[in-house]
């Protein structure tokens, strides 16, 4: 397809009149039907990359997107292009809803969709029978066991894409180490795919880092900051606790600032509602997890602070390319305190099930298929191993991968049983060994005396660019002197429980 079709279209259905680094190459390769992995910074407009061919080519584009709330935002985005051929297929459907959309999959251009909705032979089925011209798996370091975000869903995609008659693919993801991308294009069955890596250090954001002797002194710095910049506003934690807690210490000391808390133990609709109002500016500082942000798409974030500093170089990384999108000056402020590290530590610890308790639920696996030889559900599994959803959904992977688990009936033979122990604990010590190099690694970045952007970004690519307002606090960079674009407060005041107490009245009035 021509480059003018292209950008008279990208004009047209978007209101956008070039590509950024990278977009056109990629749109090129997967409109020619090549397989693409595509490496591109945060906020650089990956999502262009399927959403545009998904306009032009017959058929129909499927998006495997990890986060409901990211599916529902593209949705919302693209209908109001003019765009209505595109539907989200998840948990927020009723049953009546859910088999329309199944019956008329055909009828969509463009289709999002969870890898655990992807799991439903029923939905295998349907997809079956329509043409797939384009299937997208987007944020795909999830599928690396080695990423940052491991999703074990993620890992059946390989065998889905046979299923659905092998379409072209475009795997997408912005921060993917060597190992990763490898690893990717190992668990898609996809040993020619068209590699696209491109730089993914950001010029215009400024990085710092503080180190304080006591929390009280992280209080502080954020109230004087908030104070003198009013300017949207993410400050990352490691604990849901601790957001609930300094939303609400700032919305007492700063009420100038409206400020709310995110995390992934919320009910879905108060996560959309906040994320909503974020992205209208009703909202300035969001105390979140980071469960808050993958997908977001809003322009004018100025500023993204680390109260915790993240498991690893790549959360970091993803976390502070949500700064800055337009352009403007933004900052990276990570405040750090000696005694930081256990929080990390305890996650790594609980990510996984521990290899020395496999014995006891492999025993506990063998008691149920005694007592119920052909069929339990996924949820009674789970419950009676007593794991949590972490730590099942990568052992109910192991065990169907070895041979333990067919479906929801539990197989059971020793010598099968005895080699899936040995493996999956070697798996489990690979994995732990790996976050511990990974949290020495942003650890050591921390303590840094050399220039922070150097070092931030060397494990991905071999230069940066010349940072545009201000490189890093080991270069001389200060806060103080940071001069941000300030948000324009002429709107009505919502704070998200009045938000989300007038839309479930709405809806009792309109029922």
């Amino acid at each position: 397809m021509s480059v003018n079709i292209l950008k008279s279209q990208l004009f047209n259905q978007f209101n956008i009149t070039s590509f950024r680094e990278g977009q056109e190459e990629i749109i090129n390769d997967v409109m020619h039907g090549k397989d693409v992995l595509g490496i591109l910074p945060t906020g650089s407009g990956k999502s262009l990359c399927y959403q545009l061919p998904a306009t032009i080519m017959e058929g129909v584009t499927i998006v495997v997107s990890p986060l409901i709330s990211l599916m529902q935002d593209q949705v919302k985005q693209l209908k109001s292009t003019g765009f209505k051929s595109v539907i989200a297929l998840n948990s927020f459907l009723e049953p009546k809803e859910k088999r329309r959309a199944f019956e008329h999959l055909n009828e969509y251009k463009l289709i999002y969709i969870s890898p655990e909705f992807l799991q439903q032979s029923q939905i295998i089925d349907y997809l079956k029978n329509i043409k797939i011209s384009l299937f997208v798996v987007d944020e795909a370091h999830c599928i690396s066991q080695w990423g940052h975000e491991f999703r074990p869903d993620y890992l059946r995609l390989g065998s889905i894409l046979e299923k659905v008659n092998n379409p072209t693919v475009l795997a997408l993801s912005a921060t993917a180490t060597k190992e990763v991308q490898e690893d990717i294009i190992y668990s898609l069955n996809r040993p020619n795919i068209q590699k696209h890596i491109y730089p993914m250090d950001r010029e215009n954001i400024s990085f710092t880092v503080q180190k304080v002797n006591r929390d009280i002194e992280k209080k502080e710095i954020i109230i004087n900051l908030l104070k003198s910049h009013r300017v949207p506003t993410l400050i990352y934690f490691s604990s849901k606790r601790k957001t609930e807690e300094i939303a609400a210490f700032l919305s007492e000391n700063v009420p100038s600032h409206r400020t709310a808390f995110y995390h992934g133990d919320m009910d879905q609709l108060d996560r959309i509602t906040i994320q909503q109002q974020f992205m209208n500016d009703q909202i300035d500082v969001i105390c979140c997890t980071s469960a808050f942000g993958m997908g977001i798409n809003k322009h004018n974030i100025r500023l993204v602070l680390h109260y915790h500093f993240p498991l690893q170089i790549e959360s970091y990384i993803q976390e502070i390319g949500r700064a800055g999108r337009d352009g403007e000056s933004s900052v990276s402020l990570l405040l750090y305190t000696s005694g930081d590290e256990l929080i990390p530590n305890a996650i790594i610890g609980n990510e996984l099930p521990r290899v020395e308790t496999l014995d006891t639920i492999f025993m506990n696996l063998y008691r149920l298929y005694l007592k119920s030889p052909k069929f339990l559900s996924y949820q009674d599994m789970q419950e009676k191993l007593q794991l949590n959803e972490t730590e099942w959904r990568f052992l109910h992977y192991q065990m169907e991968k070895h041979g333990m688990i067919k479906g929801n009936k539990i197989i059971y033979q020793r010598d099968i049983w005895n080699k899936a122990l040995l493996n999956i604990s070697d798996l489990i010590k690979k994995r732990n060994l790996l976050k511990e190099q990974k949290l020495k690694e942003i650890i050591s970045w921390i303590h840094e005396e050399e220039c922070l952007r150097k070092h931030l970004y060397k494990s991905f690519q071999n230069n940066y660019k010349s940072p545009l307002y201000g490189c890093c606090s080991n270069c001389g960079f200060t806060i103080n002197e940071w001069n941000a674009k300030q948000t324009e407060v002429n709107h009505v005041t919502h704070n998200w429980e009045n938000k989300l107490r007038n839309l479930l009245l709405n809806g009792v009035q309109n029922g």
